[in-house]
């Protein structure tokens, strides 16, 4: 069966020091001046990012993403880690053996979830790019106080137990396309375990304490209607990570989650910002 992202790429799995295999999709580029390596959100996979990738292609940029453990293609229960770090680890693993690969290392982008792997990553020198993109990154959520001192209880109990995430299927774009197609996407799924959901609570606000540490060029991209993770994280991120001098920042006021899924003309607005961000690195 035919996933999406199943065109147009090479697929591998590359197997992390604890054995756990990770399924890792490549667009490669025969001309290619420059890479990227993309990092999905919460519930997802990589297949979701071929239009993005097929965005960065034209634009002479090789690309990397891999289903993060739980997720898509990788093998193992859905939304389970063995231990706290696991995507973390995980992510500094896979930069690192695509950046060996390269004539020079790649950008890193992240989305949602896959934004906070990729900024607390960075920030604890797992790995360093020459430059990152946060898209709607998961810095903080929306759950109650109350939530999140369950979580972090169970997390010592029941660490992977699956739960549901909760997150609103409607709000993850204004193109009426987005929703069906997540729905009914085989390879999403709609669990979160208390382990990943401390991990969501702890290392989010972590990664806004330290955002004045940011050594990185980074270029951030928040959705100001996002109802899945709440955009006051990213603004106070952008807050504390402006006297390092190396955030670019750009809000999109009346966008939902998934702004590379965004119905025009806003998608290619969203797309605009991070071309001519791109071209000023170039």
């Amino acid at each position: 069966m035919n996933h999406p992202g199943d065109r147009n790429d090479s697929h591998h799995l590359m197997t992390m020091a604890d054995g756990q295999d990770l399924f890792v999709r490549d667009w490669p580029h025969a001309r290619a001046h420059g890479a990227v390596l993309i990092v999905h959100g919460l519930g997802e996979h990589s297949g979701r990012y071929e239009r993005l990738a097929q965005w960065f292609h034209t634009r002479g940029y090789a690309v990397r993403c891999y289903d993060q453990r739980g997720h898509g293609k990788t093998p193992g229960p859905r939304g389970a880690l063995r231990h706290a770090d696991d995507l973390l680890e995980d992510l500094a693993t896979v930069y690192n053996g695509y950046a060996e690969s390269l004539p020079h290392p790649p950008l890193l982008l992240g989305h949602s979830m896959g934004g906070l792997v990729a900024a607390r990553c960075v920030l604890d020198q797992r790995i360093r790019p020459p430059a990152m993109v946060l898209s709607s990154p998961a810095m903080r959520t929306w759950e109650p106080k109350w939530k999140q001192a369950l979580a972090s209880s169970l997390a010592r109990m029941l660490p992977n137990l699956p739960l549901p995430n909760g997150l609103p299927f409607d709000k993850l774009s204004h193109d009426p396309q987005v929703e069906p197609a997540y729905r009914n996407d085989p390879l999403r799924h709609g669990w979160i375990t208390p382990r990943v959901a401390t991990f969501f609570f702890r290392e989010g606000e972590a990664t806004i304490r330290d955002a004045s540490q940011l050594s990185v060029p980074t270029l951030l991209l928040v959705a100001g209607a996002d109802k899945l993770v709440n955009p006051s994280g990213s603004r106070d991120f952008a807050a504390a990570a402006w006297a390092s001098n190396h955030l670019t920042t750009r809000y999109f006021d009346s966008l939902y989650h998934e702004l590379f899924n965004e119905a025009e003309p806003s998608r290619s607005q969203v797309l605009k910002q991070l071309g001519d961000w791109l071209q000023k690195r170039a």
